[in-house]
């Protein structure tokens, strides 16, 4: 078997190849995996250090968007898992043409080559920000997409591109949405590795605005067991919500970050709120739970330790990154 990973170098998309590798998932033992990363700014190779000397791994640094480099990768592969996207909201709504460009143009390079090659089964991986901000309830797959910001916009883009390859062409493709993720590699300009690392530090955190935008935190495990589930046995041409049944307010977010590292409220500093900031996500994940089996497993509490005592412990890794962005603290 014959997996390509896009973006896997990336957070989620490197726990899902070291979890292949390592012989999580057993449908796919023995699998060889190839990885393209275009090594942004977020990706990095140090990620997918623990299997580097894996002989089932092959790493190529390219551009989804390279439609002759695509084409020469999908020759042969059984499944692609698609993760390779500009994922950082605040970076979209100051220059989000690089967001169009590989969340948009880029799927659809991969989409045209999958189904020129053939391929088995195409997992596209989305996000519950495509379908805008939801007051009570949750949403199901079949929800309306809103998406507010040039990020969501642009994965809600490749969204139904995915679902139009297979409405028109047949291509066995299946989109999964997942809640915000959290966990060990995750780079350090999202909310939970930026308030662990400056609070290890003692600097000071930035919460936007009255701090009770709410969202569903799902641990990386968890979501990449979902994604593999989707990948085994997902009904082509259906979309799969997957969420770690955990809602809180960035209030409360902060404070269960200040009590894990020892800190206090005088280490948070109240900046103005983001642009067109979505209120509350919340995804309903009857389909996956009652089709595919799918539950959480890593509960908040022990996840988000485990999550401090890895940021504690791999100085070495996080530190660069947060230079190589020129991170500050509002």
């Amino acid at each position: 078997m014959r997996i390509l990973v896009t973006g896997g170098a990336g957070f989620i998309g490197s726990n899902y190849v070291r979890k292949v590798i390592g012989g999580s998932y057993p449908a796919f033992a023995g699998a060889d995996v190839v990885v393209l990363d275009k090594l942004t700014y977020a990706g990095n190779q140090e990620n997918l250090a623990p299997v580097a000397d894996s002989p089932q791994l092959s790493f190529v640094q390219g551009d989804i968007s390279d439609a002759e480099l695509v084409s020469t990768l999908m020759a042969g592969t059984d499944t692609v898992v698609h993760f390779a996207a500009e994922s950082h909201v605040d970076r979209s709504i100051l220059a989000s043409t690089d967001f169009v460009r590989t969340n948009v143009l880029g799927t659809q390079v991969l989409l045209q080559a999958a189904l020129d090659a053939g391929v088995g089964k195409f997992v596209h991986i989305s996000t519950d920000e495509v379908y805008g901000s939801i007051e009570r309830g949750s949403w199901t797959e079949d929800h309306v997409l809103e998406p507010n910001s040039p990020y969501s916009a642009a994965k809600a883009g490749s969204d139904l591109l995915a679902r139009s390859y297979y409405r028109t062409h047949g291509l066995p493709v299946c989109v999964t949405r997942c809640s915000n993720n959290y966990g060990p590699y995750h780079f350090p300009e999202k909310v939970i590795p930026l308030f662990i690392t400056n609070l290890i530090d003692g600097k000071p955190v930035p919460l936007y605005g009255d701090g009770q935008n709410v969202r569903d935190w799902l641990h990386v495990d968890d979501h990449c067991r979902g994604i593999q589930l989707v990948a085994e046995a997902g009904r082509p041409g259906e979309i799969y919500n997957i969420g770690g049944g955990t809602e809180l307010t960035n209030r409360e977010l902060t404070e269960k970050l200040l009590a894990a590292t020892g800190r206090d409220w005088s280490f948070v500093r109240p900046v103005t709120d983001r642009k067109g900031h979505d209120r509350r996500y919340s995804v309903d994940i009857t389909k996956i739970s009652a089709e595919l089996g799918y539950q959480a497993q890593i509960s908040f509490e022990q996840g988000l330790a485990d999550t401090v005592r890895w940021y504690t412990e791999n100085r070495a890794w996080w530190e660069p990154l947060k230079q190589r962005a020129a991170l500050t603290v509002a």
